[in-house]
Formats: structure tokens, sequence, C-alpha cells
């Protein structure tokens, strides 16, 4: 495997020593998100080799460490902690495209001609240093694990990057094999070559190909699944494969689908069914499978992908940014009643205009609340497990991450408890989701090291990274044309 090139504000990282021993003690509160979503009042965690080793009161904790050694001791007043958040649809290869598109643009129309042009000049050196940022705009807003959609050059490029930054993830490999009839201006020649297969076989020989190198990269912190692009662009065929692949290798696929109420309609025109009953049909539904968005569902393919296992990854700042519609037609409270498991997703910053996770557990749980006018729904229990041992369930890797509990990946959040958000408050439940933001976030940990220490991301020279991140956007830009002539509507694949 070959390094990528040096660039500026990279400064990689190693593993923690092994047999190192920390404990955090006299904690506020723990929010473990268990499976009685314990609170924990004066709470103490003890970490060994980059894992829980014990969880619990202070006095339980310390009682049954007895005398032995500890490398680190750390004093957890005004500290609160909660798991890890857990972002289970982004696109890192977007960070350089932030508040670069209109915010007038349908679904389609943003995809086909702004997204297309903008990844078709995003090129390694560029997809690098996006990921990079990306990457530490999650740790400084909590989130230690994340799901990509896909590369837009190597997906062993996001692997590196993300994997050197400490961070935990899975990436993969762009792929599509339905190129549209005609070509729109902004998308390169390299481009459509590297995203469109000239049929599913061979796309599928391809991702292979990226998961057998890619996954289990950084001591397994990096996994790497069979993705493709879903909807328009890709046949049945490579959606029903795609999953068919990621079962046969142990690992799962992810794909766009029913992400407008266009797109379902357009499906409905040309195959006489919605996109999930069509794939439903073909049998390409299953527990190792994320649908990304599933804006457009009927009542039938809620009770299909909660019969297959099929989980979801909703992502409220996307819905509100394009109009997908998630207040009017989305069914995600029958979701989550019917047993689907839900998890969030940021999207990528020029979708949602941002990669912070906690916002987007602020907003599921009021947003059906008010669109529907019942305070029953969803609500901030419900909220902050979506965004953490829900979306641990979707990445199939519940039994490592997503809660407090011993044996688990040392992976959580601490909070400033003395930061003005929190000054004062009763239940710490409620003040995390309604109360709180990012600001407060005092620490960010992934694996039992301190990825983020309240001023910086510990992993990466942010000052030169966000520097050059500067430059590459607006070279970018102006590579794609992406100006007051691009188009805000589409009739491509109608």
């Amino acid at each position: 495997m070959t390094k990528p090139e040096a660039t500026a504000g990279r400064t990689g990282t190693g593993a923690g020593a092994p047999g190192r021993t920390t404990l955090i003690e006299h904690l506020e509160f723990a929010l473990t998100v268990d499976a009685d979503d314990t609170l924990v009042r004066d709470a103490a965690l003890l970490l060994r080799d980059g894992r829980i080793a014990d969880v619990g009161p202070t006095a339980d904790v310390l009682a049954r460490l007895g005398d032995s050694p500890v490398d680190e001791r750390i004093d957890g007043r005004r500290r609160g902690v909660i798991p890890g958040l857990i972002d289970t649809h982004v696109h890192l290869s977007e960070t350089l495209s932030r508040a670069v598109f209109p915010d007038v643009l349908s679904t389609r129309a943003w995809v086909f001609h702004w997204a297309k042009p903008f990844y078709a000049h995003v090129d390694d050196a560029d997809e690098e240093v996006s990921v990079t940022l990306g990457a530490a705009e999650m740790l400084r807003s909590g989130t230690t694990c994340f799901l990509d959609m896909g590369a837009q050059n190597d997906a062993g490029l996001t692997a590196r990057a993300a994997g050197g930054l400490g961070v935990r993830g899975v990436v993969g490999r762009h792929a599509a094999d339905r190129k549209p009839e005609r070509i729109p201006p902004g998308w390169s020649q390299e481009m459509v070559d590297h995203h469109f297969f000239p049929d599913h076989k061979v796309a599928l020989e391809a991702l292979e190909d990226s998961v057998r190198r890619w996954n289990g990269h950084a001591d397994g912190r990096i996994r790497c699944w069979v993705n493709i692009e879903g909807k328009e662009p890709c046949s049945l065929e490579l959606h029903v494969g795609a999953r068919d692949l990621a079962e046969r290798l142990g690992v799962g696929t992810t794909y766009h689908i029913a992400s407008s109420i266009e797109e379902s309609r357009v499906s409905e025109k040309k195959y006489g069914m919605w996109p999930v009953t069509r794939v439903a049909q073909a049998d390409g539904l299953g527990s190792n499978l994320v649908l990304a968005h599933a804006v457009a569902l009927t009542d039938d393919e809620v009770a299909s992908l909660a019969a297959t296992g099929t989980t979801v990854a909703f992502c409220p700042s996307t819905s509100l940014k394009l109009a997908k519609g998630a207040t009017s037609i989305g069914k995600y409270p029958e979701m989550i009643e019917a047993g689907v498991t839900v998890g969030l997703g940021t999207d990528g910053v020029s979708a949602a205009g941002n990669l912070n996770l906690h916002r987007q557990v602020h907003l599921v749980a009021g947003l059906f609340k008010d669109a529907r006018l019942d305070p029953t729904l969803v609500g901030a229990r419900k909220a902050l497990r979506m965004a953490t041992v829900e979306g641990a369930k979707a990445l199939g890797w519940d039994d490592e991450i997503g809660s407090l509990e011993p044996g688990k990946q040392a992976d959580f959040v601490l909070f400033d408890l003395d930061h003005h958000e929190w000054s004062p408050y009763s239940d710490a439940l409620q003040a995390l989701v309604w109360s709180v933001s990012a600001a407060s976030i005092a620490e960010t940990w992934v694996a039992g090291r301190r990825l983020y220490d309240g001023e910086k991301v510990t992993t990466v020279d942010e000052t030169a990274l966000r520097a050059e991140a500067r430059e590459r956007a607006a070279s970018i830009v102006a590579r794609a044309g992406l100006n007051d002539d691009v188009p805000v509507t589409t009739t491509l694949y109608d």
C-alpha cells in the first residue's frame, strides 16, 4: 500500500501504548445509553488498552480497582460523559464545497448540476484535505465514527486520511453503472470513467477489490464496505448485487434511495413502482444494508424494511435545506414504531451545511413533534440513541461501540458543565438534547485516545489544514464553473 503524498496540515498518529490504564473519576454524570439507558451519577470510567474496562459510580469502580496501578488519573468533576456519536451517512469528499451551492435546489438538480461538477474537479490531494478537514470537524462536535458514502477517487485515500487522524469509520469506493444519455456541463470525462462502470459485474469487481484492500485498516478502526451511489445512476442489478457481495464478504453496503418524492415518482413512471418496492421485489433488502434518506416510502415499504432488518440513515439538515419533505411525507416515526433501526447522518456540508451530528440530534428530537402536533414523538431519549447505539447497529458495530459498557471501545465525549449552556441544569439528557451544543464539548476520545482536547484536534495542524482547504476549495469551484449560469432544475433520467 502506498502512502499518500505529503500535504500541509497532517501530522499522523500511532496507536496508544499497550497496557496503558486511565481512570476518569468523579464525573458528574454518565449517560451510558445501554439497554436500560442507565444514568450514573458521580461516575468513573476505567480505560485499558483502548477499551472501557469498567464504568459505574466512582466508589464502586475504585473498590473493584483496588490496589491495581493506574497510569493516568483524571479528575472528572464538572464533566459529563456520553458515548461517541456515530454518523451513519456522510460525504467527506464534499467538505471543500461548504456554502458553495445555492439553497434553492431540490435533490436531483443539486446532484446532477452542482455536486457532480464539483466532484469532477476534486483530485487526490483535494480529497485528502477534504476528508481530513471533515473528520476534524466531526471530532470537534463529538462524532467518533462515520459511514462515508464513497470516495471520489481511491477508497484507500479516505481510509489513510481518516485512519491517520485517529477517528473510526467506514469507507468505500463510489460506483454506478447507468450513465445519463447526455452528459451535463461540468462533468469531466475522467469523473465519468471513474464513477460509471460498463455494467454491474465490472463495478462489483472493483468494489470487492476495495474491500479486500482496506477493510480492517488502522488496527481495525477503518472498515470498508461495498458502497454504491444508488438511485437512477445504478441498475437494479447493481443495487441487489452490492448487498449480495457485501454479505459474501461479511461487510455492509449503503446507497441513496427514495431520497425525494421526485425520485420515487420517476421510478413509478418507468417501472410502475416506487424504488424501495422495486429493490424489495428483487430480494435486495437485508440487515447489512443502510438506506440513505429513504424519505419517500409507502407503508408497505416500511413494513418490508422492518421484516428484512434493513436500516435507514436519516439526515435532518439535508431534508430542511433541499426540501426533501421529511416532516411532510417522511415516515421516520412509523419506521421507529415498526422496529426499523434508524440512525442519524449529517450528509455532506454542501447538502446539510455542516458535519455537526449533535445538531441533528436536536433536530430529530423535535421535527416530528412539531409537524404532527404530537409531543410524544421521538424526543430526547430516542434522539440520543439514534446518534449512538442505533447508529452502531446500522453499521454492524454495536458489539464494540455505541454505548458506555465494559469491553466496548473507549469512544466517548466529555462535556464542560461549567459552560454557560449547562449553567444551571437538572436533567442531563434534556439539557444535552435541548439546551446545549457542540460548543460545550470539552474532549472527544476514540479508542482510548484524546483526539480533541477542547482547543484543538491533537493529531493535525488545523491552522495549516484550513489555509490549504480555502485555497483548494476556491480552485475547485473555479475549475468546475459553478456560477449563476448553472441550472437549478433538471430533467436528467426522467
